[in-house]
């Protein structure tokens, strides 16, 4: 795959990091299970690894350039934060041991599960009126997700490659917040996710795939990582600056539906590799 593909598409991860909080794991997923095809059942550990690379330096400069008066939601929320770093690294160990098509079917049912329960559980396609006026979720809940569900949701968004969006967008969804504030808030917990799992995967230097060529560093494709991030950087810079202007309902909707459209792939790449 060329690096202008590569570019193009790390376009689309800065788009996804600014209005869904993925940092850009979602979609370089299945996009390095492609562009690795030839590496074979080391593409998905490969995509996982290089995903990894792309989330924490996509995460990072969308942190810094938020709101203070948004990031000031995750006072409090250390235990939280250092128990997402915790799952991180179990996650990013359990790859290592992990056959690579397990990986991929693993991220595909994930996403399936993910979709059907935004489809059938309330409050998140149709925000509850009492939380739409406070702010707050179920019982008066002030908005944070519990910190024992760190390890869990960690270990989860690693082993998939993830960076924990997929999870913790819907939870803070549903405690309250609207979708600009919980995507905005998926940047910083993404970050406590993917940087202990970034440190394992570069400890890996010594098992990059026989076949994978100079650009790999362990299980990371630096080549296309670089590639995805000369496109991703310059877009979340701008879009935090200026803000794209769009409803809540038109939000939630347009996360659901890149759900789908990136579970769909998926199924097709990992069947065509079958």
């Amino acid at each position: 795959m060329s690096v202008l593909v590569l570019a193009g598409i790390g376009i689309l991860t800065g788009l996804t990091t600014v209005l869904f909080g993925f940092g850009g794991g979602f979609v370089t997923v299945p996009v390095i299970v492609w562009a690795d095809a030839r590496l074979g059942a080391d593409a998905a550990h490969v995509a996982v690894a290089t995903s990894a690379v792309v989330m924490i330096v996509n995460s990072c400069v969308a942190t810094v350039a938020t709101d203070r008066a948004v990031l000031s939601l995750l006072r409090r929320s250390t235990p939280l934060l250092a128990l997402l770093a915790v799952g991180g690294a179990i996650g990013a160990l359990a790859t290592r041991w992990t056959p690579g098509f397990v990986t991929q079917w693993a991220f595909i049912a994930y996403l399936v599960a993910t979709i059907v329960d935004v489809l059938v559980r309330p409050g998140f396609l149709h925000r509850r009126a009492e939380s739409a006026v406070t702010g707050s979720g179920r019982g008066g809940e002030t908005g944070r997700i519990r910190a024992a569900l760190g390890i869990p949701i960690g270990a989860t968004a690693s082993f998939l490659g993830v960076g924990g969006s997929i999870m913790t967008v819907p939870l803070l969804r549903r405690l309250g917040h609207d979708m600009r504030t919980a995507t905005t808030l998926a940047n910083p917990l993404t970050l406590a996710v993917a940087t202990p799992a970034l440190v394992l995967f570069g400890a890996e230097h010594t098992g990059s795939p026989a076949s994978a060529g100079v650009f790999f560093y362990g299980p990371v494709d630096l080549g296309a990582a670089v590639a995805l991030l000369t496109g991703a950087l310059p877009v979340i810079v701008i879009m935090r600056r200026r803000p794209p202007r769009i409803s809540d309902r038109l939000h939630a909707w347009s996360y659901l539906a890149l759900l789908v459209l990136v579970t769909a792939t998926m199924a097709v790449l990992s069947l065509d590799g079958a």
